[in-house]
């Protein structure tokens, strides 16, 4: 690695120490300086593109050139005249400036040449061959070298620091915008541009009339050739003990309609879907109740799947297909929809070691063998009607369904050998119908209606020894006289929910309009329940325990009115929204008989203050207050199974938390010296939260006198805490471009505070978490390219006095190189170094690469790829909560080689 970094620092340094800097001023014709023009260097002896820049809200300009080269400036901006100019460059720094005049032919606006970057009112416009050096394969490795913008391991693109809302190709919608199936899928070599869209809105009625600073969007143009045509990709691979990969990916795009079809076959642990990525998947629903103080969402009531640590598991078999369609009949109507099954076959092996806050517990050591079975489907079809500029309909439906199964051979000192299976075959559907309307210039109206429909039915069922430690069998009243206990519990929860709500705005001018909410969330929930028991013969008994501890027969309605004003004004630099929303709140659960019902009404402020220094520069600021409700899950008094050693009694009684959030952030993005910086700082304090009350179980002492001694079993149930929740985050980054060779460095800092209750003992708990990234890479179109990083995260825990502290190092490096006109080659390494306070816990490293040959003009690629070339075995994770911390070791799939071939339609 240390040859590397050398190799790199001098070619860096060579390439600086080449070079001198051509700086200006561009004026207009009355002395005014020009912000956002455009100045090249074209090599007249190469006659590529050597340099540009952007001017500044100075005018100035700045341009790495060689020394003693002759280049072909052009300077230009929109509405004026172009200037053609030439320059030689000697030894020295070069300043000179230009003034522009009035071009006389308004229509020639479109310039001759390729600008890497063009900035169009709010939309920046990069173009894609300016950044590419041969290598990039996919959306994502291009969306990395462009200025601004960023893209994480998971496939989520940042510009600026805002997360990107939306992906379109050539203006239509690429699978609901999901960002993850675009950067990872789109191949790079049918990109023309890359456009991201800032301070926008999807209803163009809508466009400025509410804080749209923050919405980002991207629309992929692409070439010319990839248009009417087909396009994409056919790989197939093989490799030893069976591993095999199948990534057919197919594109077609006409002004009419558009057709993506994207599958993904593999057993190496390459997951192109997660079950993370399908609970995420909101069908680009808009919250209705967005701004108006009220948090009440319905939750997923499932136990809890165990989840892959950075989506890798001892063994991962992934079946993936997926299909999106845009037709427009019209001019006037738009259809989209789009249809994506997941399937998995999962393997997790798991050893940790947990420690009890409570000292009279002895340390837990737990060996888990885990096999998931997942399948989960995704539809949706949209409409979109706008029959002038003055109306515009949209429905949508959206369905997801899923059937998974979970079986889990666990074993614990404590309590010996354990079998658990989980599954559930839960569905929903969403259906979202919107009108806006503007009367005229002065009055518009926008009414937006949702209504869900879902339906959960998660199984548990756990089968262990007859043991001491477990403390369950008087409580739920088991039979003991059978060979194994052997638990079940049924769960059903449906929900009904509808949101409706009606905007109206009056502009009162440019700067300013107001804003009047009217809206309503009505909900009803059904929780039914039952633990029992089956015997050695498989016959089930029902518990003879008392009835409101093993069945939940729960119905949940809760209702908000509301109603809302808002003031917008703009006033110089500063733009003031300031807000209030009265709200009249109705909940009501009914169980064992019985009804408990609330009812009050609460006045909820906010304020949002922006303040635009310059184009590309702001400070937003933002304080809301908010109504925290439960779902029904957490009003259940029935006991509940949350796993084989936890239960979980609902509060009927329960009160809804008060919240307040403020929020301060800073962004800045400066093409003239190619410097993005943004920060943010989170506060948020939380009254009357709901905590959990355990009460652990304990065992009695073997002989008289002995002394009582904690089981790991626990009992807990919610309460509204006398004491607030607080939580602190800040994050930021800071990245520069210097010439061929780009960094960055970014911190994130979370600090938590709250008080829960353990066998009436109240414990304060506070978590500390750090960490930091820098990263260094290069673009160069010549040269191999490196990117090095460093990232360091900390994890400090105070959980009632007992603290823990672990660390994590991982340097990495990442390479790639487009040599001989048909190699590419591609390598990633990184090292993890895992410890506590004492020492380290592990050490472990992965490393892929790829080594591709496609010859030019050809439509086949030939590949050697391999994974976990180190052949690492397995990881390390510290987890935290309430009662106890874990240190755990994850086992991982071993190195796999695969050798593939690819067609290019």
């Amino acid at each position: 690695m240390k040859r590397i970094i050398l190799v790199l620092l001098c070619l860096v340094a060579q390439t600086t120490l080449a070079q001198i800097e051509f700086e200006g001023v561009v004026k207009d014709s009355l002395n005014k300086p020009l912000e956002l023009a455009n100045v090249i260097a074209l090599n007249k002896a190469t006659n590529t593109l050597e340099s540009y820049g952007i001017t500044n809200n100075e005018g100035r300009f700045r341009l790495a050139l060689k020394k003693n080269t002759t280049y072909a400036i052009k300077v230009s901006y929109i509405g004026l005249a172009t200037i053609d100019d030439s320059l030689t460059t000697k030894e020295i720094d070069i300043t000179k400036d230009f003034v522009m005049k009035a071009d006389n032919d308004l229509d020639a606006v479109e310039l001759t040449y390729e600008m890497p970057v063009t900035i169009k009112g709010d939309t920046i416009v990069y173009n894609a061959d300016s950044f590419k050096n041969g290598s990039e394969k996919k959306l994502g490795d291009v969306l990395k070298k462009l200025p601004g913008v960023e893209v994480d391991d998971e496939g989520e693109i940042k510009v600026e620091g805002k997360t990107v809302t939306k992906v379109m190709v050539e203006g239509k919608e690429f699978f609901d915008g999901d960002s993850k199936l675009a950067t990872k899928n789109i191949p790079a070599d049918a990109i023309d541009k890359v456009e991201v869209l800032k301070n926008t809105n999807e209803v163009g009625q809508l466009r400025g009339l509410g804080n749209d600073q923050d919405t980002v969007m991207i629309n992929i143009k692409l070439k010319e050739g990839k248009k009417n045509f087909w396009f994409g990709e056919i790989t197939a691979g093989l490799g030893p003990e069976e591993r095999y990969i199948a990534n057919p990916r197919l594109f077609y795009y006409s002004p009419e309609y558009s057709v993506n079809i994207i599958t993904d076959f593999n057993n190496i642990g390459a997951i192109p879907f997660t079950r993370r990525d399908y609970f995420k998947f909101s069908g680009g629903f808009r919250n209705t109740s967005r701004n108006t103080g009220t948090n009440f969402n319905v939750a997923s009531s499932d136990i809890g799947f165990l989840t892959l640590r950075n989506n890798r598991a001892k063994g991962i078999d992934s079946k993936f297909g997926a299909a999106n369609f845009s037709y427009s009949p019209t001019k006037t109507l738009d259809i989209t929809g789009f249809a994506i099954y997941s399937g998995s076959r999962t393997e997790i092996q798991e050893n940790s070691i947990r420690t009890y806050i409570d000292e009279t517990t002895p340390d837990e050591i737990t060996r888990t063998n885990t096999k998931q079975k997942s399948d989960l489907g995704l539809f949706k079809l949209s409409t979109n009607y706008k029959p002038n500029a003055n109306n515009q309909l949209d429905y949508d439906f959206f369905a997801k369904v899923s059937k998974q199964s979970e079986r889990q051979d666990f074993f614990s000192s404590l309590l010996g050998n354990i079998d658990e299976n989980q599954k559930q075959n839960p569905y929903s559907i969403s259906q979202n119908l919107n009108y806006y309307y503007t009367l005229n210039d002065k009055n518009i109206f926008a009414f937006e209606a949702q209504y869900l429909l879902q339906d959960e039915d998660p199984f548990y069922n756990a089968r262990l020894a007859q043991s001491e430690q477990f403390r369950f069998t008087d409580l739920l009243d088991l039979n003991t006289s059978q060979s194994f206990l052997d638990i079940a519990q049924d769960k059903r929860i449906k929900t009904n929910k509808f949101d409706s709500r009606l905007d109206y705005w009056y502009v009162l001018n440019q700067k300013s309009n107001i804003n009047i909410t009217a809206g309503t969330t009505l909900s009803t929930q059904q929780f039914d329940g039952e633990i029992y028991q089956f015997l050695d013969s498989g016959s089930k008994l029902p518990l003879q325990a008392p009835q409101e501890d093993v069945i939940n027969d729960v119905t949940y309605n809760f209702s908000d009115t509301y109603l809302g004003a808002h003031y917008k004004i703009k006033s110089g630099k500063f733009t003031f929204t300031p807000g209030i929303t009265a709200h009249a709140y109705s909940t009501k659960n009914e169980q064992f008989g019985s009804e408990f019902k609330e009812t009050f009404t609460r006045f909820l402020p906010d304020l949002n203050i922006r303040v635009q220094l310059k184009n590309s520069e702001n400070i937003n600021f933002r304080y809301q207050m908010q109504t925290d409700f439960t779902d029904v899950n957490s009003l259940a008094e029935g006991l509940v199974f949350n796993n084989y050693n936890s239960l979980y009694r609902g509060n009927r009684e329960l009160e809804n938390a008060v919240s307040h959030n403020l929020n301060l952030s800073y962004f800045s993005f400066n093409l003239f010296n190619y410097t993005n910086i943004f920060a943010f700082l989170n506060y948020n304090k939380r009254v009357d939260p709901i905590r959990n009350r355990s009460q652990f179980l304990t065992i009695p002492g073997a002989n008289p006198g002995d002394p009582d001694v904690q089981s790991t079993n626990s009992v807990s149930s919610p309460f509204n805490s006398a004491f607030a929740d607080e939580t602190f985050s800040a994050n930021g980054r800071f990245e520069r471009t210097f010439g061929k060779l780009k960094a960055s460095v970014g911190g994130n800092f979370s600090m938590s505070k709250f008080t829960q209750e353990i066998n009436g003992n109240k414990s304060v708990n506070e978590s500390f978490t750090q960490s930091y990234q820098t990263k260094l890479s290069t673009n160069f179109r010549d040269a191999p390219n490196v990117e090095l990083g460093y990232n360091l995260t900390i994890n400090e825990y105070d959980q009632g006095g007992n603290s823990n502290k672990f660390t994590t190092n991982s340097p990495y490096i990442n390479v790639d190189a487009y040599f001989l006109k048909s190699f590419i080659f591609t390598a990633d390494y990184s090292y993890n170094n895992y410890k506590n306070e004492e020492r380290t816990i592990n050490s472990y490293s992965f490393l892929k690469a790829e080594l591709s040959y496609q010859k030019k003009d050809s439509k086949w690629e030939y590949t050697v790829s391999g994974r976990n070339l180190l052949n690492t075995k397995s990881l390390n994770q510290d987890n935290s909560s309430t009662f106890l911390t874990s240190t755990s070791e994850y086992f991982i799939q071993p190195r796999y080689v695969i050798l593939s071939l690819k067609y290019n339609l």
